[in-house]
């Protein structure tokens, strides 16, 4: 059972990335979670963030455990590169590539467990509005029916308590 999780548009090169991601390649996901928190490099947190989503995936979605898996693939690509320019002597510019990168991390189980499908979600059926109306309508015959019957044993003229009591402003 493979499972995967993606990290897309880090602005930060993928070639400081790399650095962080041989440290923790083939690790089991215990070892690498490890090593990511005390890596003394900026990519160790996006990374350590990624991973510990790929192992929330595979908890939940698969029912795996943490103990028996392992990061079978890591790849960090080339994103989009931010061009800006910087003002030099004698009005010329240079440029200036802010890059980011795309990182893919791949786990899959050391030993085998056979859980193969995802859980399925339960989907309600969606909820007509023509019954909303029509259960609307039922609950407000039946509120003027009580009240009517209510203000027949007081013996006072029938009022609807619905509407509301509008002030205004005298003008003067």
């Amino acid at each position: 059972m493979e499972v995967k999780a993606s990290l897309k548009h880090l602005r930060m090169s993928a070639q400081k990335v790399r650095l962080v991601l041989d440290v923790v390649r083939g690790l089991s996901v215990t070892e690498a979670l490890d090593q990511l928190r005390f890596i003394n490099k900026l990519a160790a947190r996006p990374v350590e963030k990624l991973l510990k989503s790929a192992i929330a995936n595979a908890e939940n979605t698969f029912n795996l455990e943490r103990s028996n898996l392992l990061i079978s693939g890591l790849r960090a690509d080339e994103g989009v590169t931010l061009k800006r320019w910087m003002p030099r002597a004698y009005g010329r510019a240079t440029s200036i590539r802010k890059r980011a990168c795309h990182i893919n991390i791949v786990l899959k189980e050391i030993k085998e467990s056979g859980a193969s499908k995802k859980k399925e979600a339960t989907i309600e059926e969606p909820v007509k509005l023509e019954q909303i109306a029509k259960d609307a309508e039922k609950t407000k015959k039946t509120k003027t029916e009580k009240g009517s019957k209510i203000e027949k044993e007081a013996g006072k003229k029938a009022s609807v308590p619905d509407k509301a009591k509008m002030f205004r402003r005298k003008a003067g």
